[in-house]
């Protein structure tokens, strides 16, 4: 970019409000994010809902509030959200500056943008909406939450992108240089990125929630009106979502967590810990353990391949602590362990342990509640 382009984007920009001219003509919103060099790209997580209608207005998910937070710590240029739903602006932190929109277009007609619902929970649908936000706007860094969603989405796209991503951050050291458990979280790794773009997922529990303080000049684009929109794929079709309803609070953002492990014996059992969490107002959870042997569905195993959870408060019952549990929840607040044995791996991360009987303990303790 020559210096002169610079002097007379900057003029331009002088004049102008949130890219727009006040003659209405447009100043590509790429330019804009050239200028500041340093730019994020963050992926929403899509809520439950995104299946059903891409049209209706949308709040963030916890998870792209701690990865809007991360993208705090980064720079201090331009954060971005990508999202499958219009965000209402009004539920945005104000660190957000623009959202971009994988939505019907002003001039199509529902049948025909009906396979945009539920795009964003396809990786080859929003992989390719990543490629073409790249091309446009030149991003700098590129991030999503590592949950299931981010996980199954950012290889993919980093394959498009010809980059190589740095997954599951717990700490940002600089806009270049990031620490990563490895070992199931036995050992830290201080990864450098020396590329040009940076494509990261984050684990939400080490980072806390973005305020929403609300963003009323955040400019919304829709990125089905804009150029390059990649064409339709068909080898993969998103058919429909099974949500485990609950009155319970989810799991992965719950206050309160009561687990349950190989030593709850039946999946009747999980009942105690069931009336438990609901005198604490908390979710239940479970170790691989007890999801493998029937106990408990796979939507409440906790653990490296489960949810990472980081509550104020985590219950472990008759849960012994191999490394691949502890790997999920030993950012909890306060770990309270319930288990007979007392050489137990679980009592060594634990703030409070309780050497009895499970099925006498937990009883007596909702009884006391």
């Amino acid at each position: 970019m020559s210096s002169s382009f610079l002097y007379k984007s900057k003029s331009l920009l002088s004049h102008c409000k949130l890219g727009r001219m006040h003659d209405k003509r447009t100043i590509p919103m790429r330019f804009i994010f050239q200028k500041n060099h340093a730019s994020t790209l963050v992926i929403a997580e899509p809520s439950s809902s995104s299946s059903s209608s891409s049209e209706a207005m949308s709040s963030l998910m916890p998870a792209t509030l701690s990865a809007i937070s991360a993208a705090q710590k980064l720079h201090s240029g331009p954060i971005t959200i990508l999202s499958d739903k219009a965000i209402d602006t009004s539920s945005l932190p104000s660190a957000v500056t623009s959202v971009l929109h994988i939505g019907a277009s002003s001039s199509g007609t529902p049948d025909k943008d009906k396979s945009l619902c539920g795009s964003l929970l396809v990786a080859e649908n929003v992989s390719a909406h990543i490629q073409q936000a790249q091309t446009l706007y030149s991003f700098s860094h590129i991030i999503a939450p590592a949950t299931k969603f981010g996980s199954n989405i950012l290889p993919r796209a980093a394959a498009i992108l010809g980059m190589s991503p740095i997954t599951d951050i717990i700490e940002i050291l600089s806009n270049d240089t990031f620490v990563r458990p490895i070992y199931a979280g036995n050992a830290l790794a201080k990864v450098q990125a020396t590329q040009n773009v940076k494509l990261l997922s984050v684990r939400t529990t080490a980072f806390e929630k973005a305020a929403v303080d609300g963003s009323p000049a955040a400019t919304v684009i829709n990125l089905m009106e804009e150029k390059q929109v990649p064409p339709p794929q068909t080898l993969t079709e998103f058919v429909k979502e099974n949500v485990s309803s609950s009155d319970r609070p989810d799991l992965a953002t719950a206050n309160v967590v009561i687990s349950g492990g190989r030593g709850i014996k039946s999946a009747e059992n999980f009942a105690l810990l069931e009336s438990l969490a609901d005198k604490l107002g908390g979710a239940v959870g479970a170790s691989r353990a007890a999801v493998d042997a029937g106990y408990a569905p796979n939507d409440l195993q906790v653990g490296q391949t489960g949810k990472c959870v980081a509550p104020e408060l985590y219950i472990a019952c008759g849960i012994s602590g191999a490394i691949q549990h502890l790997s999920g929840m030993k950012d909890s607040k306060t770990i309270v362990a319930i288990n007979s044995d007392r050489d137990a791996p679980i009592f060594q991360v634990a703030d409070y342990g309780l050497v009895d009987d499970l099925f006498k303990a937990v009883p007596e303790l909702t009884r006391q509640l």
